[in-house]
């Protein structure tokens, strides 16, 4: 998760089962975002971010052929805590990292 995610939706998957880290508790909340987006691959682990930043970041290395482990990204206005919270357990439950690799998703499913 990014720094921009709020802590309700972090602790909501915590408390399904679901494994999640943080920008902060990592210590990359204040890395720029294409640097946490290359962490977040080097831990294969899907960034999930409400920051448009981030967006224009996969989209250049998409554009540039550079690999990373894939975005899942929930704008502030459209979608609300408890729909990204479904929408990432579902992702949780049915699809691996492998499968992300590269890609950015948009939420509301």
């Amino acid at each position: 998760m990014d720094a921009h995610v709020p802590r309700a939706v972090t602790t909501a998957l915590r408390l399904r089962g679901i494994d999640v880290v943080t920008a902060q508790q990592d210590g990359a909340d204040t890395l720029g975002d294409d640097k946490l987006l290359m962490r977040a691959s080097v831990l294969g682990r899907i960034l999930i971010s409400q920051d448009d930043d981030l967006l224009r970041e996969g989209t250049r290395l998409q554009r540039e052929g550079i690999h990373f482990a894939g975005i899942i990204y929930g704008h502030q206005r459209s979608v609300g805590i408890g729909q990204m919270v479904e929408d990432l357990s579902l992702i949780a439950h049915v699809t691996t990292t492998a499968e992300w690799v590269d890609r950015i998703a948009y939420l509301p499913l």
